[in-house]
C-alpha cells in the first residue's frame, strides 16, 4: 500500500513543481546571433592565437519553458594571422562552418530571464591555407556546448548572450555572442 501511495504522489509533485510543463504552450522559435569567436591552435609549426567575428542562425521547438530541440547554422568567420619566416611573411587562415543540432534546457529567472543550457552536435567542415595555399580541408561531428542567459522583451522576443564551446577535431573554439530570438 505504501508503494502504491508513493507513485500516486509523483504526478501531483511534478505538477505543483514544473507547471509550466503543463502550462506553457509549445511552438517554434527563430534565432540569430553575432559574437567573437576565438581560437589558439598550433597548425603546421605556426601558433594561431585570434579571434575572428562569428554568427549563427537557429530554428527551434520549444515544448515548455524548459526544454526545447534546435538546429543551426554556425559560421567562425575566418581567423587570419601572419607570421615572420625568415624576414618572409607567412599568411595563415583558418576557417569553418556547418550545422548544429542540439537540445536546449532553460530555468526560469523570475518573469523577464531565463538561463540557458545547449549542447549538440557540430557538422562541420573547414578550410587552411597557408598564403592562399590550401593545406588542409578539415570535416568533422564534434560536440557543442554553451551557457546563457535570456531576457523576455516581449511574450515573443528575447535578447540572449552566451558562451558556447565548439569542438573541432583536436581544438576547440570559444564563442561569446548576443543575439535574438523570436518566438511564434
Amino acid at each position: 500500500m505504501k508503494n502504491t501511495t508513493s507513485l500516486a504522489l509523483v504526478p501531483l509533485l511534478a505538477l505543483l513543481l514544473f507547471p509550466a510543463t503543463v502550462i506553457a504552450e509549445p511552438g517554434l522559435a527563430i534565432g540569430g546571433s553575432l559574437g567573437s569567436a576565438s581560437l589558439n591552435q598550433d597548425f603546421d609549426g605556426f601558433n594561431v592565437d585570434t579571434d575572428s567575428t562569428a554568427f549563427r542562425l537557429t530554428v527551434g521547438w520549444q515544448f515548455n519553458d524548459y526544454v526545447a530541440l534546435e538546429a543551426g547554422y554556425h559560421n567562425f568567420g575566418r581567423f587570419e594571422q601572419t607570421f615572420d619566416v625568415g624576414g618572409a611573411p607567412a599568411e595563415i587562415s583558418l576557417k569553418a562552418d556547418g550545422f548544429t543540432l542540439g537540445a536546449t534546457g532553460s530555468l526560469p529567472l523570475g518573469e523577464r530571464f531565463a538561463l540557458f543550457g545547449r549542447a549538440g552536435a557540430f557538422f562541420w567542415d573547414g578550410d587552411a591555407d597557408i598564403n592562399g595555399v590550401s593545406q588542409a580541408r578539415p570535416e568533422d561531428t564534434n560536440l557543442f556546448l554553451g551557457i546563457g542567459l535570456a531576457w523576455h522583451l516581449t511574450d515573443k522576443l528575447d535578447v540572449t548572450g552566451d558562451w558556447t564551446r565548439y569542438e573541432l577535431e583536436d581544438t576547440e573554439s570559444d564563442v561569446a555572442s548576443i543575439g535574438l530570438r523570436y518566438r511564434f
